[in-house]
Order: C-alpha cells, then structure tokens, then sequence
C-alpha cells in the first residue's frame, strides 16, 4: 500500500522504519485553530452512539471546536439508556447537541459512526439512506468495509468514507486527552484512512478529526488493512492472548511450588508492571538485556518454547479475520448474546487474588520474571512478524502490537485486572478476547511447558533473530513518537 499522502492544511513529516519510508502528522493543541480550515464545508459533526468510543471522541471534538462554529452533536436511538448519561456530559436536546440516531445522522456533514460493529451491520441501508449526497462518514474501525466484502457490497458511492482509529481504549482517549490540557501532546496516537474521497478534502477532514481527538502522531494506513490488523491484534497480544497467557502462567507457577499470591506476581504483575514499563521506555530487548546470565538463559528458553505455538494460533487467528469468517463470528455472537449476555471473566481464584496482591502492593519494582517475559515478548514478536509478512506498515504493526498494549491497554489490567482492561473495549473485542483467550492458554499448556519442563532442546537461530530483529530500531524511532506522558487511572472509574 501507498505511505505517503497530502494535505493542504498540516505539516507532513518523514520517518524511516527499518528502511522503509513513512508519513506522519503530529498533533498538538496548537493545531486546534487550524480545524475550521481543514474542516472546510462542515457545519456539524455527528457523532453516533455513547460507546466506549463515542463518549471520548463526541467530548473531544466538542472541547478542542470550542470557539469555532462547528456543532458537535450526538445521536441516540430514542429511549436510549446512554441518554442520561450523554446528558451529564453536557449533551442535551435543550442546548441543540443531542437527538434521535437517524435525526442526526441526515442533518450532519460529517457522521462518526460509533455505534457497535454488529448493529453497523445491520442498520447499514437506514443509515446510507438517511446519508446526504456529499457528506462524509467516519469511522474508528474498518469492520464495516470487512462486513461489506463478506455481503458483496460497497458504500454509497456518493459520499466520502475515512477513518480515525485510535491506537488505544475509548476511556484512554479521553482520559489522556484530559491529562493534555496540563502537557500538550498527551493522547493516544491514531492512525487515519481514506477509502472514498469524492471531493478532494477527506485526507484533511481526517486529519482534523485526528488532531481534534487529541492524537499526537497520526500515521496514514488503509481501511482493509486497518480491519485486518485491529481485529487479529484483539484477539492476539492485546487482549486474547495475554489473557490466555496469565492464566496459563498462573497455573504453571502454582504448580512449581508458588503461591497464589506469588503466582499471580510472577504473571500478570510482572507483565504489567516492569514488563510494560520498559518495553514502553526502553524497547522489547531492553527486557532482555536487563536480566542477568542465568535469567537470561531462562527468558531465551521460555521464549523458544513459545514462540511458534503462539504463532500456530496468531495464524489461525489472521486467516479467520482474513476470510471474513471471524467478522461472522463476531456478528453471530452478537446475536446470541441477546439471550446470553457476555459473562464474567474475572471471577475465578486467580482474579480474586489479584484484588488482594494489588490492594497490598509494596512501592518497590516487581522483578521481571524470565519465564513469563520469554513467553510474553515470543508472543508479541511472533504477531508482528505474522503482520509483517501480511503485508502491514512498521507503523502500523507496532501501534497494534506493541504500543497500544504497553501504552494503553496493559495500565488497565495493572490498575483493576483483566474484565477491567477487556471489558472497557468494544464488543467485537470482547467478543474475540473470549474466544481467543482459552486457545492460548489450551496451547501454552499443552506445548510450551511441556518443552520447559523436558529441556528440550530448541531452535537458537530463532533466538538470534530476534536479538538482530529489525523491530528494536523501528521501536526506538516509535518510542519517540509515543504520548508526553503516561495514562493516569489512580482516580479513574467506568461509567
């Protein structure tokens, strides 16, 4: 795919991943007075839908067009149960920023669809149809262009179609985009795509939408390339297989004499503890290189016994979402869940320990345990290499694989465990972190710890691939593009 573009309003800027030469536009506050100007021939934006994502994006938009002569206004189906809590928000009907789904959508110039992907699906021809000829629609996720592919249809083609996607959590945008308003910059970064462009000015109406969202680094991706690496990357390293990689852990480690709680340190708050802070501040080797010889030789064990039973499954995942069968899936489940709601994940002894390890954390750094790094980091790499042979940008690759999970996600299970960092995303996540997650622990279990536990002997050229990966310098140059500063959750709560 093409990494370059244009814009009349932003500065474009040129970085080199591993060789390859990519565009990017940086954020900042000081871009808000160019929205109007790259927001030319809008009047209103429409944001639809109160979702994890729509409460964070209709509340900066809002905040960031304060002054100018946009309307920012949310659309809900009437009786919605999100309607209060848009109104507490400072949505209402009274002041003009709040009104019926369809109502919205056929007033507004530009339309951000956030409602979930099942019901994008399956309200698509009213919403088409409520569409006027010229206006643009948004989207923070491709899964509509994939449900498209799967039916053999396309969008209207009398409208502009981009994308905005956040490399993070509808409750992270906005809570580092609060934490902007004291250190410009702070956000969560996105990438952007242009899928239709009927009148030359989508490249800049994305861009602003980026901008005013709070994005810092916006880098250029396409729709379909976009569906394919988010929906893998949930049910892979984000989500589904670090779920299903604690859990193993958790076992393993109690079955070699630890305790629980000692069990549950050595797993999730190595991982989200010291494992993420450095791989956010100082790179996947650095984790490595910090160990000392006999943790070394440890972590190289653990992550040869892992890594091609994790990239077994990262390549059943890809194909699934590849051939449009898990966008299927996700659309059945959907369906089901209105009979049986998703249930709980957190409610077994591991989970129930972790409320008593994190409530009596000591301030001292949980050490990096060389197991569950060695298995933790094959995991990650083998899902970016998978990436990388698909055909993904570095960009792109390590935005989904790296960045988003030590940036954004991990900091979640740190704070409150895994439902607390799942469940804060979108159905379609939800949905594929549960049905992933057990499949990653199925084969952890069944190959990974049986190869450690049998010092079998292993393959070290992969070993030495991964200490020379061309991945350390791509993250070196990203770690520079990453958020000011780190999200806050101390005082953070769901709504």
């Amino acid at each position: 795919m093409s990494l370059d573009f244009s814009t009349k309003v932003f500065d474009k800027e040129k970085i080199f991943l591993a060789n390859t030469e990519e565009y990017i536009v940086r954020g900042g506050r000081h871009l808000f007075p160019l929205l109007p100007k790259a927001f030319e021939g809008i009047r209103q934006i429409g944001v639809i839908g109160w979702s994890s994502q729509g409460r964070a994006q209709a509340q900066n938009l809002r905040d960031s067009l304060t002054g100018s002569n946009i309307k920012v206004k949310v659309g809900l189906r009437e009786n919605s149960a999100s309607i209060s809590s848009a109104e507490k928000s400072g949505f209402t009907r009274y002041n003009g920023t709040l009104g019926e789904m369809y109502e919205v959508i056929s007033e507004s110039d530009l339309l951000i669809l956030l409602i979930s992907d099942a019901a994008q699906a399956e309200n698509k021809e009213q919403i088409f149809k409520a569409m006027r000829p010229g206006s643009t629609l948004g989207l923070s996720h491709g899964f509509l262009l994939g449900y498209l592919k799967n039916v053999g249809e396309y969008f209207p083609r009398n409208i502009n179609v981009i994308a905005v996607c956040p490399k993070g959590m509808g409750p992270s945008v906005r809570r580092l985009y609060e934490q902007g308003k004291e250190i410009n910059g702070a956000g969560i970064n996105s990438s952007f795509a242009i899928e239709q462009d009927i009148d030359g000015k989508a490249t800049d109406r994305a861009l602003a939408w980026a901008v005013a969202i709070g994005s810092p680094v916006i880098f250029h991706t396409t729709l379909e390339s976009e569906y394919k690496s988010d929906i893998f990357g949930e049910r892979g390293i984000l989500l589904g297989a670090i779920h299903g990689i604690v859990e193993s852990l958790y076992r393993w480690f109690i079955s070699h004499g630890s305790s629980r709680e000692e069990a549950y340190i050595y797993s999730v708050e190595s991982i989200t503890g010291s494992i993420t802070k450095m791989i956010s501040q100082q790179g996947i080797l650095a984790v490595y290189e910090s160990l000392d010889k006999t943790d070394k030789d440890t972590f190289r064990k653990a992550y040869l016994a892992a890594y091609h039973p994790a990239l077994e499954i990262l390549q059943e995942i890809y194909d699934e979402v590849s051939s449009g069968n898990e966008i299927r899936s996700a659309i059945a489940a959907s369906n089901r869940h209105k009979t049986y709601p998703l249930g709980k994940i957190d409610g077994t002894p591991m989970w129930q320990t972790g409320i008593n390890v994190r409530a009596n954390r000591q301030s001292y750094r949980v050490p990096i345990h060389p197991v569950t790094a060695g298995i933790y980091i094959a995991t990650m790499m083998a899902q970016l290499h998978l990436l990388k042979e698909k055909g993904h940008s570095y960009s792109e690759i390590a935005n989904e694989s790296i960045i988003e999970a030590v940036d954004s996600l991990n900091p979640y299970m740190h704070h409150k465990g895994i439902a607390f960092m799942i469940d804060n995303c979108s159905i379609t996540a939800r949905i594929g972190a549960r049905k992933w997650a057990s499949r990653f622990d199925y084969i952890l279990s069944q190959q990974t710890f049986s190869t450690l536990d049998s010092h079998s002997i292993l393959d070290e050229t992969l070993f030495q691939n991964f200490i020379t990966d061309e991945i350390h310098q791509v993250l070196a140059t990203c770690s520079q593009l990453r958020p000011t500063i780190a999200i806050s959750l101390t005082d953070f709560l769901t709504e």
